[in-house]
């Protein structure tokens, strides 16, 4: 029987800043691993009915992910992340955007920032993830968008993952 952990939110529009804080039933090095390994990331990446599926991914600072999710009906909808930092087991830095296929940022609604965080807790990690976008108006976009049900979504596909 999988427990499942809340993932929590909290908006900050006057710094145009979410923080999703989730913990998860695995050591550090696994969800460092879940979070940054391609084979990995493709398996709870997208909510369901929805899959991710990744281009190419370079993970290592200055590395770059382009991945797009296909919906049931085969739509698909590109993005991709350019890691700025990356302390292995600890946290990374990246630029997030939607993209074409060959992962030329969308102008409209591209730049967020985010920061992925891993903190131990024995056989249990805490991942704070502080996402900073460029304007109200794209944090609103992003709320709209069903970013929280949809993050959500994923972090139980990633916690049956660590189950198996």
């Amino acid at each position: 029987m999988i427990i499942q952990n809340e993932t929590v939110y909290t908006v900050e529009k006057a710094n145009k800043t979410i923080n999703v804080v989730r913990e998860f039933d695995a050591p550090v090095e696994k969800l460092w691993k879940a979070w940054t390994d391609r084979k990995i990331l493709d398996q709870w990446w997208a909510p369901q009915p929805w899959k991710a599926v990744t281009k190419s991914m370079d993970f290592r600072q200055g590395g770059m992910w382009l991945y797009y999710m296909e919906g049931p009906d085969g739509t698909r909808h590109y993005s991709r992340a350019d890691y700025a930092i990356v302390v292995p087991n600890k946290f990374f830095v990246s630029k997030n955007g939607f993209c074409d296929e060959n992962g030329n940022f969308n102008p409209e609604f591209s730049g967020s920032q985010w920061k992925v965080e891993f903190y131990s807790n024995g056989n249990n990690t805490k991942v704070e993830v502080e996402i900073i976008l460029p304007s109200i108006e794209h944090l609103n976009k992003f709320i709209e968008m069903g970013f929280k049900e949809g993050f959500a979504a994923a972090h139980n596909n990633l916690d049956e993952l660590l189950a198996n």
